[in-house]
């Protein structure tokens, strides 16, 4: 019997995520996910008008496919996929994996490799398709969330299907704040962290990218930041986990990195010059995520958590650093997590992850659910 939650779930990524209109080619990139949801996808685009076009991958066999990559492989396959993709409309994108580290004992130089060559794939996807990202659920993801299988697949669906139309209306006002913004300041155990965002868009996401979603994000001034940020929730990067990470930063660049692994993290940090400079700050606010689970698409949206990204900077708010990478890296400040507080332009905003200044307060998790 098909499960109706996977019914309601294509809905909203083909009607709401992105607007699949008549004649729309979409691409669904499917990785280890149940075929019924991969058809009820394919029905619900068609319902919509659309044209689906359907890639199954195993992540299994791309670590294969990883292991003994080299320039001319990545190449062909960067090609192939650049064709393919510039003929979509719409993308979406369901990653399901058992082993979240499946890629993990990939060397990291053949990765490096893999993700700078494969960039104007994901470049082109990102500003030239209408497109959204998410995971599905699986027993390791229930048990990274130190939770039964049935009990994540329940928190997964309803965190998913959130109302996120309501998201969007609370996310308005802290978007026009922090476009009047310059100085921001950023303060909590091992932290105190200060730059400029003047001039920089900030983007509320509320469904139409990841799901699930609920972030606003802008972008630091790219010299401007200065001091030093510790991340208490662990990270993952090419299948390698991380933990108790430290950055300081000295006029916008990383010049002392340190963590659960130092040697690889400066590694990654090295990838290119740009991977020392940020290319995102954003505030989490999804209600119903709360802990990390070592799964980005999540952890990033933690309620009362932000996170600041080495590497690549949006296009849809851009201080012009390039890199192959962009890695979030997350810090949560509700207070079991040790407190700390957001002041824009000398002005205490949020404090112990709840916001404080009246337009705001409709963000806070009580007001969302």
């Amino acid at each position: 019997m098909k499960d109706p939650r996977y019914s309601k779930l294509s809905a909203l990524l083909v009607q709401y995520s992105t607007a699949v209109r008549k004649g729309d080619r979409v691409l669904l990139d499917m990785t280890d996910t149940p075929d019924d949801f991969t058809a009820a996808l394919i029905q619900a685009a068609r319902a919509a008008g659309g044209i689906p076009i359907v890639e199954t991958r195993r992540s299994r066999v791309v670590r294969e496919l990883l292991r003994e990559t080299d320039k001319a492989h990545a190449s062909l396959l960067r090609d192939l996929e650049l064709r393919r993709m510039k003929q979509m409309q719409v993308y979406i994108a369901v990653r399901g994996a058992e082993n979240a580290y499946e890629t993990s004992d990939v060397p990291s130089d053949l990765m490096t490799l893999y993700q700078r060559l494969m960039r104007p794939v994901l470049d082109w996807r990102v500003r030239k398709t209408r497109w959204v990202v998410l995971r599905w659920p699986t027993a390791s993801m229930a048990q990274a969330a130190g939770m039964s299988t049935e009990a994540f697949e329940d928190f997964y669906f309803d965190v998913c299907t959130l109302d996120y139309r309501k998201m969007d209306r609370a996310m308005r006002p802290l978007q026009r704040l922090m476009e009047k913004t310059d100085q921001v300041r950023i303060k909590g155990p091992g932290t105190d962290l200060v730059f400029s965002i003047k001039g920089m868009p900030a983007i509320p996401c509320s469904g139409s990218r990841n799901i699930p979603d609920g972030e606003v994000f802008t972008c630091p001034v790219k010299h401007s930041v200065n001091g030093v940020i510790r991340f208490n929730a662990p990270t993952a990067y090419a299948g390698k986990r991380f933990e108790n990470i430290v950055l300081e930063f000295k006029n916008g660049r990383v010049v002392r990195a340190e963590g659960s692994d130092t040697k690889r993290l400066n590694k990654i940090l090295d990838t290119d010059p740009g991977a020392r400079y940020v290319g995102e700050f954003s505030f989490g606010l999804n209600p119903r995520i709360l802990d990390p689970m070592g799964d980005i698409l999540f952890d990033e949206k933690i309620a009362g958590s932000i996170h600041f990204t080495p590497g690549q900077a949006y296009e849809e708010s851009d201080n012009g650093n390039r890199s192959a990478i962009h890695w979030d890296m997350v810090l949560i400040q509700r207070p079991e997590w040790g407190g700390g507080e957001i002041w824009f332009d000398g002005k205490l905003i949020r404090k112990d992850g709840r916001f404080l200044p009246k337009a705001l307060q409709k963000l806070n998790p009580e007001n969302l659910v």
